[in-house]
């Protein structure tokens, strides 16, 4: 392996890294846009009693954004807020992807001997495949029912973002050295790093 070559693939598990960062961020983005959301909604119900009617009715649609007498401004953000939920299960079902068909096979005809490793981080991805889904139909049921579906949603990206995290550290600990001296084919690169700017 060249120098150059070398260089190149070293640079693999420091960006595989930093995908796992981005995803990390996304995340954490979109729980904290909808732990706003959820703070919002106690303000729907004023702990005074003395509320006037019409402060009742502005923090709800505060809390409640997506209802139909919002005004279009309000509604386009629970709608934004969806689509950018989307985007990430998007972003992070694509980086999943290129690892499972590009980025894993490469590493296995190097290194056979990361088959068991390979094997739990693809059941990984399987688990987290099937969250990603429910969140799609829960932002799917979102732009319909509002509120409710976007605290299930909440739930889910809570869930997801504790196994993200578990399974982004053991794959860069049981797979980054490998990535370091043993991928050789990177035609995988772009689909699994394309998201990083």
């Amino acid at each position: 392996m060249t120098s150059q070559d070398r260089d190149r693939v070293l640079a693999l598990s420091l960006q595989l890294a930093q995908a796992h960062d981005e995803l990390r961020e996304r995340i954490r983005l979109l729980r904290a846009s909808l732990g706003e959301r959820r703070r919002s909604r106690v303000l729907a119900e004023p702990s005074t009693p003395d509320a006037t009617l019409e402060e009742r009715r502005r923090n709800r649609a505060l809390a409640e954004p997506s209802t139909p007498d919002a005004t279009p401004g309000e509604r386009a953000d629970g709608a934004t807020l969806v689509a950018h939920c989307l985007a990430f299960c998007a972003a992070l079902t694509s980086h999943h992807r290129g690892e499972d068909t590009g980025m894993f096979a490469d590493l296995l005809r190097v290194r056979p001997d990361l088959a068991g490793t390979v094997s739990k981080l693809v059941e990984d991805h399987e688990l987290v495949s099937s969250i990603l889904s429910r969140i799609a139909e829960l932002a799917d049921d979102a732009t319909r029912s509002h509120g409710t579906a976007l605290e299930a949603i909440g739930r889910e990206l809570d869930g997801l973002a504790a196994l993200m995290e578990s399974h982004f550290a053991y794959e860069q600990r049981a797979i980054g050295g490998a990535l370091d001296t043993a991928a050789r084919d990177t035609t995988w690169h772009d689909t699994v790093f394309r998201f990083l700017c």
